[in-house]
């Protein structure tokens, strides 16, 4: 393939990327923008093996490389459940940051990587495979902290170092130093030591950072490593002269930031302060007693009852949250909605922009399980018609329906935009157990008067519910 064929391909397949942005922005179209996306990247594969960059002596490597490749994506992609998503995801952006970083290091060492470059050509050249290795090595070790808080193997609460922002600042400025350094090296062997002094320092950062961040602000930290995983292809294409990674690397990086932007306004937070160390300091604990928790009592309800509840209904919102992706419950849910609007119950669902552990958790696990698009609502869509609600069933979700985001101003998620849940004539909470959520803060909708509990796996509670509606 020439090299125009090959420019046209890739033009062909931005298009696509483009197009397939435009298709994941909303749920109807979602499936047409996955399409568009794997045939954009199909082209681009095959424009990139077949293009002039790539001699015959190489086809061995490339096509092992993919076999191997496509057999693990095609493993991952049969055997991880959709619960197991985020964690998914945050593994794709690791190896996103650890191609960046081998890429770097190959083109640093490679002499015919160099040659034609002189003076500012060369300089910044070495500029770039330097930041390229510096932001695929941040993305890499935060993308494995996240797998590992996402995944349950490390704790949600945040380590907050003492003087974390001098560190932070402090590293910053010995990558800086090192960065000069780097620019003056005329060899392998002298640029090697300050690549690699980077290259370490950036990998503590991406650590630090995420563990700073508490587990109530995981989706903001995965959509922001979905940025920078952008960025970091980015920076690999180029190192690599690679026009359609640079392009679909910036399209990441910066879909990427307007969606941290979006879940950082969902949570009344600034992008800084997340990043900074995430609010909560306990994860998943009890509330404590006394202090300024909320008073009285709960009221527990059975399944039976919930069921008679939502049979003696006409409008039914259910608020799904991670509980219900843990407990894997949302074919169960499908099947109550299909019972209830068979029988001419109006029933919707309520998301929260921060439901979950992704941005657009609750939606996949959803659809997923066939549940109607036309019957999914964004919480700005819904907070008005609380009110007019019979029963709300909250699946699993704590911080996204607590009240003390709008009537405390002293709690940690005060002005949180959250699901009015309460206004309900009768809201029905499902949980395991008193347990606070991932913002480690109390929920007074547990002791309010029009508020029942129903305790237990929300798997089991809600097919003893569905067995009592068929009844």
């Amino acid at each position: 393939m020439n090299s125009s064929l090959a420019t046209v391909a890739y033009i062909g397949a931005t298009i696509l990327f483009i197009l397939s942005l435009g298709g994941l922005s909303n749920q109807e179209s979602s499936r047409r923008g996955n399409l568009f996306g794997m045939i954009g990247m199909t082209i681009a594969v095959l424009a990139t093996v077949f293009g002039p960059q790539v001699n015959s002596g190489g086809y061995a490597w490339i096509i092992g490389a993919m076999v191997i490749g496509g057999s693990i994506g095609l493993y991952l992609a049969r055997s991880v459940q959709m619960t197991q998503m985020p964690e998914l995801v945050a593994f794709m952006h690791s190896m996103v940051g650890l191609a960046a970083v081998l890429v770097g290091f190959a083109t640093f060492v490679d002499p015919t990587a160099t040659e034609g470059f002189e003076g500012a050509a060369r300089t910044i050249h070495a500029l770039e495979i330097y930041i390229g290795i510096f932001i695929g090595a941040v993305t890499l070790s935060g993308s494995v902290i996240a797998f590992g808080k996402l995944s349950g193997r490390i704790g949600g609460n945040p380590m907050l170092l003492p003087g974390r922002h001098l560190l932070n600042l402090a590293g910053l400025l010995v990558v800086i130093y090192f960065g000069s350094v780097f620019m003056g090296v005329h060899t392998v062997e002298e640029g090697m030591m300050p690549i690699i002094v980077m290259t370490v320092i950036a990998l503590l950062f991406g650590i630090h950072m995420v563990m700073a961040i508490g587990g109530a602000d995981m989706p903001v930290v995965v959509s922001m490593l979905n940025s920078y995983s952008g960025w970091a292809a980015a920076a690999t294409g180029f190192m690599l002269n690679n026009d359609l990674l640079i392009v679909v690397g910036a399209l990441v990086g910066s879909s990427g930031a307007i969606l941290s932007y979006i879940m950082c306004n969902a949570m009344n937070r600034s992008f800084i302060s997340v990043i900074a160390g995430g609010f909560g300091t306990t994860s998943a604990k009890p509330a404590a007693a006394g202090g300024a928790q909320p008073a009285g009592e709960v009221t527990p309800i059975s399944s039976v009852e919930t069921a008679e509840l939502l049979r003696d209904a006409k409008s039914v919102i259910i608020v799904p949250g991670y509980g219900m992706a843990v407990a894997q419950a949302q074919h169960t849910v499908f099947e109550i909605t299909k019972h209830l609007r068979d029988k001419g119950v109006n029933v919707r669902f309520g998301i929260h922009p921060v439901a979950g552990r992704m941005p657009g958790h609750m939606n996949v696990l959803l659809a997923e399980a066939k549940v109607p698009y036309d019957i999914v609502f964004e919480m700005d869509e819904l907070n008005d018609d609380f009110p007019a609600t019979d029963v709300t069933m909250v699946i699993g979700a704590n911080d996204i329906v607590n009240p003390s985001a709008q009537d405390d101003p002293t709690s940690p998620i005060a002005g949180m935009p959250v699901l009015e849940v309460w206004k309900s004539k009768t809201s029905i909470v499902m949980k395991r157990s008193m347990a606070s959520g991932y913002a480690g803060v109390d929920n007074p909708l547990f002791y309010k008067e029009n508020n029942r509990m129903l305790f237990g796996d929300a798997k089991k509670m809600l097919d003893e519910v569905l067995t009592a509606l068929r009844a």
